[in-house]
């Protein structure tokens, strides 16, 4: 935890924004039966945080008996301490609206009122549910828990369904995916892809993020290694062509009044624009050289 947030402020130092969120774990990462110290570990390194980064903090499920003393021990301390409160709590195993229901109380029980939710969706049911999760108004992001949904078919889905080739080939993985991101969008959410294992092999990242990006429609993604964010970020952010185009649209659009214009043969109207001002949105949040024209913009 300590090496990852060091990172994220040095790669804060070097493109000028937060590119990369971090989340300190206290499901996975907590030993058994060091919960308490395990928590209390997090909410010091929380209060340490830089501030110009957003830091989240993995929970355990509501259904763990940890759970309340995790949302006591990092939530409940940086209230009352006017310390830096995380970007936001993610919650593990959130079966329904309920599970995020329960969660809220008891944030907003210890002080955390504005504390958004990110929710990882783990199981058939939980996916199948999807949109109702994605409608809750603290619900930020969605993120799907591939080994978990996997292993939660008892056998149905093989093993090869959790590896990097197998996740965007099984049927039932994809169609899960699928939903997910759906559902996001559908509610004005992000969603976030599920994590790539075999974190020595860049090409196969690369690879998954990619068919990520562009053929399921996530917008971030997941690592599980710090040798794997820098290629995270190279995918999810737009290409120097892709941002060249983008500000001569958006000049051309606002040369025009933002009435339709044409850019080299193609009319484009307040649908493209739209869209090519996200491109724009989306450089500058991962640190990319916007051109002069539209930086200001941005400033």
């Amino acid at each position: 935890m300590r090496k990852s947030l060091i990172l994220q402020r040095d790669l804060f130092d070097e493109f000028g924004a937060c590119v990369v969120d971090v989340t300190l774990d206290c499901e996975d990462g907590a030993p058994v039966g060091a919960e308490a110290e395990h928590a209390a570990l997090v909410a010091e390194l929380l209060a340490g945080a830089d501030t110009r980064c957003r830091v989240g903090v993995r929970l355990h499920a509501v259904d763990h008996p940890a759970f309340t003393q995790d949302v006591q021990t990092i939530v409940g301390r940086a209230a009352k301490a006017g310390s830096v409160e995380p970007a936001y709590i993610m919650l593990p195993k959130v079966e329904s609206t309920a599970c995020v229901e329960v969660a809220v109380a008891a944030i907003d029980a210890a002080g955390g009122g504005a504390v958004p939710v990110h929710v990882l969706l783990e199981s058939p049911l939980a996916v199948h549910r999807a949109h109702d999760i994605a409608a809750h108004p603290r619900v930020e992001s969605l993120s799907f828990g591939l080994m978990d949904f996997v292993s939660a078919h008892g056998g149905a889905i093989p093993s090869s369904g959790m590896g990097v080739d197998g996740q965007f080939a099984h049927p039932l993985v994809v169609r899960a995916k699928l939903e997910l991101a759906s559902a996001a969008h559908a509610h004005g959410k992000v969603p976030s892809h599920c994590v790539v294992t075999e974190f020595r092999d860049q090409d196969a990242l690369r690879a998954a993020a990619h068919k990520a990006r562009d053929q399921l429609g996530y917008t971030r993604m997941w690592s599980i290694h710090p040798d794997q964010i820098r290629t995270i970020v190279d995918v999810f952010a737009p290409d120097a062509r892709e941002i060249e185009l983008a500000a001569r649209i958006i000049c051309a659009a606002v040369g025009n009044g933002w009435g339709p214009a044409q850019v080299d043969g193609t009319l484009h109207d307040r649908a493209s624009y739209r869209y090519f001002w996200q491109v724009l949105e989306r450089a500058h949040q991962t640190g990319r050289s916007l051109p002069g024209e539209v930086r200001h913009y941005f400033s």
